[in-house]
């Protein structure tokens, strides 16, 4: 395969340079590219990306035309700082001073930068000086990385992780949640001001040795990678940095042995290293979703199953009742019945199927949105024949705030259109608690604690007690009688205006 020994050494130490230059740089684009995700602002690397191509050729020319020598990397390295600073600059200064957005500004200020290198490029009177080949500063050319280079990727490393690590608390913040970070006394804008000049930096190294897309590659997609993995910022940051090594392991192993272009090798191993962890993904995977979509039960079918155990009498019968009265496949039903058992709703025990009292109550409340809603339906002129079944679709809505809300509005009923009781509300209706008269029914006793300015009814003052009587007036009238046997006739805008705290 070598010709010489020398052939071998010379060839296995570019292959080693390679691989040390490519781990320098997908170490630090990993770890910058986790707060540029959390911040999303993955458009922004790639216009950084760019635009530096216009630093690149102004630091190239400047230090060709004033000494006439072939300019050494730090040169082109300062200038694609200062471009990428000054594309971050006029980026914000857009955003600031008018209604364009900041994807928006972003798109207008990279495109004319960068374009602005292409047109001093394409100048004779510019052109003549510059005898590198730039075309590696988009696809990259790891292969040809000098000493100096290597030097420079490991100091950039070294920035980036003391960066990270001495304001680690201070990204958390800001990342998160900026406005608390603000209130708190973290220099928001210092913060966002060095982020920004590690990721130029970074981007500035990787453009010079892997190219454009390779380095917005190495930022964005081990980053994306780990997100999926992990719900912290520290573990996020290190497996980002892995995944990105270990891609670049691969894909230039691939390179080389295959005889392709390294920086599209290691592109297409890290974009199917995302697709395995997006398709694997303990939490946030397809599978792990699918499983998740699998195994969760639709609320409308848990509430049924809820509602028709509590109807029935015969509880070793239960399956033929829950399967005649439940909509779905037997599957799904088993699924919520098990669900359920976990919830300690229901219980499940020598084949008989039994509500727990946190089961009954559950049921009794969906039963009380049901009626409810029968109630609200034949108020508003729907026909009798449709009422149970336009009620069961509604009384999945069923939450407290608009139980409540419905049940003032028809005046607190106590029975449905077909005569059935409407359930009392058992987490209000209990010893102890404040509430307003109105909710109260025949046999609720209680001791008067507030009473409204507008009720002109003199017999009631704070600290009596009173006892609820039965509604008169087809459920208009509610009857109260006092300690001293006074008997009390309130209208509901009345009752509405007696609180009262209920004893046993």
């Amino acid at each position: 395969m070598f010709e010489s020994i020398q052939e071998f050494h010379a060839v296995n130490g570019v292959f080693i340079k390679s691989i040390i230059a490519g781990t320098f740089v997908a170490a630090a684009c990993g770890m910058m590219g986790c707060f540029i995700i959390l911040r999303k602002l993955s458009f922004l690397s790639d216009a950084l990306a760019h635009a530096m191509l216009t630093g690149v050729i102004a630091g190239y020319l400047l230090i060709k035309i004033l000494f006439g020598t072939e300019p050494e990397v730090p040169a082109m390295v300062i200038g694609a700082l200062l471009s990428g600073i000054f594309t971050v600059m006029m980026i914000s200064f857009v955003t600031r001073v008018s209604r364009i957005k900041q994807d928006t500004a972003i798109g207008i200020m990279y495109t004319g930068i960068f374009a602005v290198g292409g047109f001093v490029l394409s100048m004779k009177s510019f052109g003549r000086f510059i005898h590198k080949d730039l075309y590696h500063l988009i696809i990259g050319d790891v292969l040809a990385v000098s000493n100096s280079e290597l030097w420079m990727l490991a100091i950039i490393l070294i920035i980036v992780f003391a960066f990270v690590t001495l304001l680690f608390r201070h990204l958390q913040l800001t990342s998160f949640d900026p406005i608390m970070a603000a209130a708190i006394g973290v220099p928001v804008l210092a913060v966002e001001y060095g982020l920004t000049i590690c990721t130029s930096l970074v981007v500035v190294g990787g453009v010079t040795i892997v190219g454009v897309i390779l380095v917005v590659a190495l930022m964005i997609t081990p980053a994306a990678a780990a997100y999926l993995l992990f719900d912290r910022l520290k573990p996020m940051l290190f497996a980002s940095a892995a995944i990105g090594i270990v891609s670049f392991w691969l894909g230039y192993v691939v390179a080389f042995y295959a005889g392709v272009a390294p920086g599209s090798a290691v592109v297409v191993t890290l974009t199917c290293i995302f697709l395995i962890v997006l398709t694997v993904a303990p939490r946030y995977g397809l599978i792990a979703d699918w499983l998740r979509k699998k195994q969760m039960v639709p609320q409308p079918i848990v509430e049924d199953i809820l509602g028709s155990i509590l109807k029935t009498k015969d509880h070793r019968d239960w399956e033929a009742n829950v399967l005649k009265h439940v909509g779905g496949s037997r599957g799904r039903i088993t699924n919520a019945i098990r669900a359920l058992v976990r919830q300690d709703m229901l219980e499940l025990q020598d084949g008989q199927l039994a509500l727990t009292e946190k089961g009954r109550k559950e049921a009794i409340r969906l039963r009380r949105a049901h009626r409810l809603w029968e109630t609200y339906l034949e108020q508003t002129g729907t026909p009798a024949e449709k009422l149970h079944e336009t009620a069961h679709v509604l009384e999945h809505v069923n939450d407290r705030v608009a139980l409540d809300y419905l049940d003032d509005k028809l005046g607190h009923p106590i029975q449905d259109p077909h005569g059935s009781e409407i359930p009392e509300d058992e987490r209000v209706l209990k010893p102890g608690q404040q509430v307003l008269l109105s909710k109260l029914r025949a046999g609720h006793r209680g001791k008067v604690v507030e009473i409204g300015k507008n009720l002109q009814v003199i017999q009631l003052t704070r600290g009596t007690m009173v006892q609820v009587g039965p509604r008169q007036d087809n459920g208009q009238i509610w009857t109260v009688t006092t300690a001293d046997q006074q008997e009390l006739r309130l209208t509901h805008d009345q009752a509405d205006e007696v609180k009262v705290e209920i004893v046993e």
